[in-house]
């Protein structure tokens, strides 16, 4: 293995394993927060809670914007695994636009952090920052977060089900995410949901990591033992590939 392989591997193990902790880390700072009442839902309500809690609201910001950084290499990783399939093509795609934007928010949540710390005239402080979320140029950044978290994830948990390159398990840890959380925002005001949904969610995506650390480079996954034949025709090593490794997962 070269220096570079080595890299581009470490890299994308790396991604797999620490980008969902990251929000693991964000969402329970955010739960904590709130745990005696709160909320950010509004520019009033998010400068009171920030001046509340400034600490939480700091680790989870730097949490916020590592795991929009440590996505990218994450969902090469998951390319690795299931590249062949449109869904896992689409859902990674969308699922790291999501959260890259969402950590580019992150600078916005720390100059709300700054204002509750430093008061002044809070109420207009507060209409900035709703008139700030309202404004088209960064509103979108939001709802594609929110496509990407929840729309994302689901299309790539279905993609890895399809391809059959991964356990089962695998795909049902990662829907477990915006199952848990879409639950948790209509039926629970704690938190607790999404953090349970997080902790699963990492639990499928370090399996993938592990399952990419240990493939060797330029191994054909294949689909595992019981996997239709069609899926496992489309798997079939390429023409032209001879004496290249090939990896089945159990």
């Amino acid at each position: 293995m070269t220096a570079a392989q080595w890299l581009r591997r470490a890299a994308v193990v790396l991604g797999l394993a620490l980008a969902p902790w990251c929000w693991v880390v964000a969402n329970t700072a955010y739960l904590l927060a709130i745990r005696q009442g709160g909320s950010d839902a509004d520019g009033a309500a998010a400068l009171a809670l920030y001046g509340q809690h400034p600490t939480l609201v700091r680790v989870s910001v730097v949490a916020v914007m590592l795991g929009g950084l440590l996505v990218v290499p994450a969902v090469a990783g998951f390319y690795r695994l299931a590249g062949e399939r449109l869904a896992v093509v689409l859902g990674g795609g969308l699922m790291a636009a999501g959260y890259i934007a969402y950590g580019g928010l992150g600078p916005l949540t720390g100059l709300q952090l700054v204002m509750a710390e430093h008061g002044g005239p809070m109420t207009d402080f507060a209409a900035v920052i709703d008139a700030g979320q309202a404004d088209w140029t960064t509103a979108w950044a939001f709802l594609l977060f929110v496509a990407g978290n929840l729309l994302g994830t689901t299309v790539l948990a279905i993609g890895l089900w399809q391809a059959r390159t991964v356990p089962i398990w695998v795909p049902a840890c990662l829907l477990a995410w915006p199952v848990l959380h879409v639950i948790g925002l209509v039926f629970f005001g704690n938190e607790v949901p999404q953090v349970i949904g997080a902790v699963i969610q990492a639990v499928g995506f370090g399996a993938c990591a592990w399952l990419v650390a240990g493939r060797p480079e330029g191994a054909v996954a294949v689909p595992p033992a019981g996997a239709t034949s069609s899926r496992a025709e489309e798997a079939e090593e390429p023409e032209g590939a001879e004496g290249a490794d090939t990896v089945q997962v159990a």
